[in-house]
């Protein structure tokens, strides 16, 4: 957003946002180059991932990508509607490659070449808040590698994408709003209408967008620009619906999950509304304590940005825009959720990461731009904001805290604060958070790159913390013997985790299903995937096979089944 953070117009108990003075274009042989180590970085930290462990995400989103490169989908029917954008985007490795392990890491290095893209947007950030060539580029190579948008980016999940998308709409969307230009409308329209393919929280995107177009016509009246960009959004949207309608029709014939209901349960009743918006704060709590409290500054900013009445339209516009979206997604993603017993019902940071970039960058700006007294003004406003969010959370989930079950993968950051990968502990996190803020503080009173220096510290050893310090890659064996051939089918009484384990290993054919109790293999199908229950015999997990048939266990990372082979396929 084009905006700066000036010291020399602030005034007591204020904090001055105006549009920063044109400046010279930045050195392209740095961004390139500090892109380029920027995928380097990612790659080392997703180094040993071979295959999904977020299911049935991952697979869902695999499954997808495969047949969108022509290769067979999959059966996804009542599982969570993984959009077809993000999706798009990984067909590459699909048709560079057909093992599976070497497909996930062309995967992830797609999600490094698209995540490293933040580097870029966010010195373009740094630079239209008012900084400096000399620390801009350190302090958004530092950000960039926040746990927030890096730790999703070795995992199949459109987390990986989200970031660098909506850093992108906000500064087409700020350049649209300033200068009306016409390309910068469509651009920021076709950004958010693709936001809508990738993810649900793109839905928001759209309709903060249309409100945005609305107020500007409110405005300024009909003009090109905003005709080109009502155009573009009509547009975009449509050709967006369509394409999730042909994936949700390919992928999921039995109906998906449905998160719509959940929402009307929840914002029709007041029990509801209290689970909606205590996770909404949940997710803002984490939101500012998984950044190390410079979220906190750059909401602290934002807000009084809204307040001042001196405040330019422009930029109230752009804060009103961005705090519209991080509630919006934070409101929204909570009340579809159902209550899975979980910590992460109440405190989870995953849906606002892709917001989280953009607020830390502008908490590192007002802590290297406000002077002393003004600085310390905005740290306590990030003070204020945990203590809030952190009372809230901690009233209405009272002992679930402790009794729900904690999963680690929701908890990255906080795992880093508190040191501790087995369980969550809201105020070590928050004190340990805002303990790295005042030093972030202190780094900013220093010269310029001090603080990015700082940052990046922190990041790499949280990542270092979180992925662990020497990952092994292990082997993804087939998921059968005799290799990948013929035809599978699943006995329908498959549970749904082995179903979606099998997903992405069964890579050269469509799953089909099959009753063993009433039914015979189909011609074609080499493989019969039962269930295996603890202590049962495996040749006696299916009682009825055909003469000939053999059963082989599972392999263990999907124990619980066993696979029946056909005469003609042993190996």
């Amino acid at each position: 957003m084009t905006v700066m953070i000036d010291r020399a117009r602030t005034v007591p108990g204020e904090t001055a946002l105006v549009p920063r003075r044109r400046r010279r274009s930045w050195p392209v042989w740095a961004l390139v180059l500090g892109w380029a180590l920027q995928v380097c970085v990612r790659l080392w930290f997703a180094r040993a991932r071979v295959g999904p462990v977020a299911d049935p995400d991952e697979s869902g989103y695999l499954t997808a990508a495969r047949w969108l490169a022509g290769g067979p989908g999959g059966d996804l029917s009542g599982n969570t509607f993984y959009q077809g954008g993000y999706p798009l985007l990984l067909t590459p490795a699909f048709r560079l490659a057909h093992d599976p392990a070497t497909v996930y890491t062309l995967v992830m290095v797609i999600n490094a070449l698209v995540g490293a893209a933040l580097f870029p947007l966010g010195y373009m950030l740094l630079r239209r808040l008012g900084l400096d060539v000399r620390t801009a580029l350190p302090s958004a190579w530092a950000g960039a590698l926040l746990p927030g948008v890096t730790f999703f980016g070795a995992f199949v999940l459109a987390d990986a994408l989200l970031p660098m998308v909506v850093l992108a709409w906000l500064l087409s969307l700020d350049r649209f709003v300033r200068y009306g230009s016409a390309y910068a409308a469509a651009g920021a329209s076709l950004l958010a209408c693709y936001g809508h393919t990738v993810h649900s929280r793109g839905s928001v995107l759209v309709a903060v967008h249309v409100a945005v177009l609305g107020v500007l016509l409110w405005r300024r009246g009909t003009r090109r620009p905003l005709a080109v960009g009502a155009a573009a959004t009509a547009a975009g949207y449509a050709a967006a619906s369509l394409f999730n309608d042909m994936v949700r029709s390919a992928l999921y014939p039995g109906g998906v999950r449905d998160l719509a209901g959940n929402v009307e349960g929840r914002i029709t009743t007041l029990e509801g509304q209290a689970w909606a918006v205590s996770g909404a704060v949940g997710q803002l709590w984490y939101l500012v304590v998984g950044t190390w409290g410079l979220a906190g500054v750059g909401l602290t900013v934002v807000l009084v940005t809204l307040a001042r009445r001196r405040t330019g339209a422009e930029t109230r516009i752009m804060a009103g825009t961005l705090l519209a979206t991080t509630l919006g997604i934070a409101y929204a993603s909570s009340a579809a959720l159902p209550d899975e017993h979980r910590v992460g019902n109440f405190a989870y940071g995953r849906y606002l990461t892709c917001v989280a970039l953009v607020y830390a960058l502008i908490g590192v700006t007002a802590v290297l731009r406000l002077s002393l007294a003004h600085g310390a003004r905005a740290v306590a406003g990030a003070t204020a904001v945990v203590g809030v969010t952190g009372l809230w959370v901690s009233g209405y989930a009272g002992e679930r805290l402790r009794t729900h079950s904690f999963i680690g993968f929701d908890f990255p950051e906080t795992s880093f604060l508190t040191l501790d990968r087995g369980a969550f502990h809201l105020w070590e996190a928050s004190l340990a958070a805002l303990g790295l803020l005042l030093g972030f503080s202190v780094l900013g009173r220093g010269r310029a790159p001090v603080l990015g220096v700082g940052l990046l510290a922190v990041n790499v050893a949280a990542m270092t913390y979180i992925m662990g310090p020497n990952p092994q890659r292990p082997a993804l064996p087939p998921p059968f013997p005799g290799g990948r051939t013929g035809g599978v089918a699943l006995d329908t009484a498959i549970s749904w985790q082995v179903r979606t384990k099998l997903l992405f290993p069964v890579s050269w054919t469509r799953m089909s299903s099959i009753d063993t109790r009433t039914q015979q293999p189909a011609r074609g199908v080499c493989t019969v995937v039962v269930n295996h229950p603890e202590g049962t015999p495996a040749d006696a997990t299916w009682p009825g096979h055909p003469a000939g048939w053999r059963p082989y266990p599972g392999r263990a990372w999907t124990a619980g089944w066993v696979a029946w082979r056909g005469p003609g396929c042993q190996p």
